[in-house]
């Protein structure tokens, strides 16, 4: 009865398997299949039909994908460094046991997890300050995320006082004791929040569409969305004919998703090791 219960897991457990990775791998597939095979295939795809790297040509010689690309690049670079910064600030100020009404700021904070003044708000202060129509209005409203400062916060928290008080001793500031101490200490929660800041970067597209108006300004994913919503592939399909170009743009899609997801995904194995165990540091403990 157990074995049969075994297999009856393991069976369901494969086929949630197959369920999820089927989607990504039909994505692969269908961006290096011909676009006219593609298109008449009604069935499953289980290998190229066609194989054909024209799509990925098209995708890399638009001028908007590279122009995404960079603009990405910047966001996620500068937009995780001033998350890290900031929300290991804020951790070290809150995780400290002598610091006036530091119960009262936690609530504070805390309760904009639940409850914030919404997107109008946020627009002209955005508006206001001068940030709009900028790549800094992706990073600067979003410095701090609530939930990865709790997690940054709780970590904090199980490092020895010891450490802190024989660091003060010796003469080290709060800065010190900070960056050389604490931080080092954290690596995996550090390595986790750069996971969490960099996925959520990279991912952005809601409020570049509402902060930015001008396309040179426009980051990756919003240039996907507008290739995939929008269905504007026209620019990378030029030179086909009028009655081709439906079918390329089916492979230029499926090209653009894989051209925006690979570097998340090659990114993702060498932070892995850390997962777990920062999320674990960072939950249990406080």
């Amino acid at each position: 009865m157990e074995r049969l219960f075994d297999v009856a897991v393991y069976t369901v457990l494969l086929f949630l398997v197959v369920v999820t990775l089927y989607p990504l791998l039909y994505v692969v597939l269908a961006s290096f299949s011909d676009a006219a095979q593609l298109v008449s295939n009604k069935g499953f795809l289980y290998k190229p039909l066609g194989f054909s790297l024209e799509a990925y040509k098209s995708v890399m010689n638009n001028p908007g994908i590279l122009v995404g690309y960079r603009n990405t690049l910047f966001i996620l670079v500068a937009g995780v460094c001033v998350n890290l910064v900031m929300t290991a600030l804020g951790a070290y100020v809150l995780s400290r046991k002598n610091v006036l009404w530091n119960k009262a700021f936690m609530l504070i904070i805390v309760f904009t997890m639940f409850f914030h003044g919404g997107l109008i708000p946020l627009y002209l202060i955005v508006k206001n300050v001068g940030l709009l129509d900028s790549l800094w209005s992706t990073i600067i409203p979003f410095a701090v995320g609530t939930f990865n400062l709790i997690i940054m916060r709780t970590a904090f928290m199980g490092i020895p006082d010891s450490l802190e008080e024989s660091a003060k001793i010796d003469g080290a500031n709060h800065f010190t004791i900070l960056f050389r101490i604490i931080v080092p200490l954290s690596m995996p929660v550090i390595a986790v929040m750069i996971l969490y800041y960099a996925v959520d970067k990279w991912n952005g597209w809601f409020y570049a569409s509402v902060f930015i108006k001008s396309r040179e300004l426009f980051p990756l994913q919003l240039v996907l969305r507008e290739i995939l919503i929008s269905n504007s592939t026209d620019g990378m399909s030029a030179g086909a004919d009028a009655g081709d170009r439906f079918q390329i743009a089916e492979t230029i899609k499926y090209a653009t998703i894989v051209v925006a997801t690979v570097p998340v995904l090659c990114i993702y194995p060498f932070v892995q090791r850390f997962f777990v165990k920062g999320v674990m540091v960072g939950s249990l403990k406080g």
